[in-house]
């Protein structure tokens, strides 16, 4: 190991993983710009950070990840059920970047110690996405708060929809609230990072995002409530907030909430449950109900699925969904092993965002941010390197007095 120095190069590969996650699909932007091309950015910025993460470690020194074999063990699943081509050639292309995903979070975990390294590239990274979304609703507010979305705010530079710029903005400004809390960031810095973040969480009408931000940081901090007086005072604070804001402006938040939407409408979810019950109720063969169609996208009869686990009950079967429940399952338990500290919160508030969003977002089954926020929740709960002990070593024996080879006893 390097004793707890981290290249600046893995800070490059982490934000090209980044960029590969941002999709291909979404709004109109204000310069179109063809699918392919920013399929050509995406996968290329993929390829770029394996080869670069390759460079790093090119002695292919990997640290054990309970997470990483798992997803290792999702991807030969996929490669299964992708092998058929029912999918078409597209799902051996979705394996293709999988496994260049997988290898490169693999040539990553060498640097995984439990430190904060990554934290703060996961803030930079993403905080700069939704750089590049102010300044398209700044440039163009039309074309960032379009009719077609309901004047939901979306990527006016880069196609990016709002439950993407909304995740972006909750988990950022998540992780940030926790380093504030711990002391590792001040709190002009944390300013910059948080007001922005919420105004465009705020302008995107999402409501997992908005959720999972709430409910994620009450089961981060109250993980500190025992060894951290700053966490005691801010969840205080927050619950005072919380309460003022519900009987003053119940109405309002309700309106939001809605997004003027019907109760019939918001009771089946926008649609969802529709396409849930059809994907559920279609006929499959007993190969198809364990390993899946093969990997696709995300879509069911045209429609998106918008369901972690439905969607990868549909592409990588049964098996993929215990396997995908095991990641879940296997780093929460880790974090509840692990002594209170602000790294645990980190990891803690990732997955319970990542779970919460698993019920309307799909992801937990491909290459995706949220299988990125996971690896982060990984590195997070990784012990520490141990240093390797300072041995003194023993001399050959011609080096040895020849007095000193005789022995003390007579």
């Amino acid at each position: 190991m390097d004793g707890g120095h981290t290249p600046k190069i893995v800070g490059t590969v982490w934000g090209l993983l980044v960029l590969n996650t941002l999709g291909s699909a979404g709004a109109k932007t204000i310069v179109p710009l063809p699918r392919s091309l920013i399929q050509m950015v995406t996968m290329g910025a993929l390829v770029a950070a394996f080869a670069l993460a390759l460079a790093v470690n090119l002695r292919l020194r990997i640290r054990a990840s309970a997470y990483v074999f798992l997803l290792t063990l999702l991807l030969v699943t996929s490669v299964i059920s992708s092998a058929h081509l029912e999918s078409g050639f597209g799902a051996l292309f979705r394996c293709t970047r999988l496994a260049l995903f997988v290898g490169t979070l693999w040539l990553l975990s060498r640097w995984w110690d439990g430190s904060l390294t990554f934290v703060r590239h996961h803030i930079r990274m993403y905080f700069a996405v939704l750089g590049s979304v102010a300044a398209g609703l700044v440039v163009s507010p039309g074309a960032a708060l379009p009719d077609l979305y309901g004047g939901r705010l979306v990527g006016a530079l880069w196609p990016l929809t709002p439950p993407q710029i909304g995740q972006y903005a909750a988990v950022i400004t998540g992780l940030t609230v926790l380093l504030v809390l711990g002391r590792r960031i001040d709190r002009a810095g944390a300013v910059v990072v948080i007001v922005p973040s919420l105004v465009l969480l705020a302008l995107t009408h999402t409501r997992t995002a908005t959720l999972g931000l709430f409910l994620g940081l009450a089961l981060a901090i109250g993980s500190l409530l025992l060894t951290s007086a700053a966490a005691r005072r801010f969840f205080s604070w927050a619950v005072l907030c919380a309460t003022v804001a519900a009987v003053g402006f119940a109405s309002v938040l309700q309106a939001w909430f809605l997004r003027g939407q019907s109760k019939e409408n918001f009771s089946s979810l926008t649609g969802r449950a529709k396409v849930w019950d059809a994907l559920l109720a279609a006929p499959r063969t007993a190969g198809e109900k364990w390993f899946g169609m093969g990997l696709g996208d995300k879509s069911f009869g045209g429609l998106p699925i918008d369901n972690s686990w439905l969607a990868v009950y549909n592409e990588q079967g049964l098996l993929g969904v215990t396997l995908v429940a095991a990641i879940i399952i296997v780093l929460a338990g880790v974090a509840l092993l692990r002594p209170p500290s602000l790294q645990r919160a980190c990891a803690i508030f990732l997955i319970s965002y990542c779970a919460i969003a698993s019920y309307t977002e799909a992801g937990l089954g491909d290459a995706s941010p949220y299988l990125l926020h996971l690896a982060l929740a990984a590195a997070l709960l990784a012990a520490p390197a141990a240093a390797a002990p300072l041995a003194t070593p023993e001399l050959p024996r011609r080096h040895v007095p020849r007095w000193a080879r005789r022995s003390e006893v007579p």
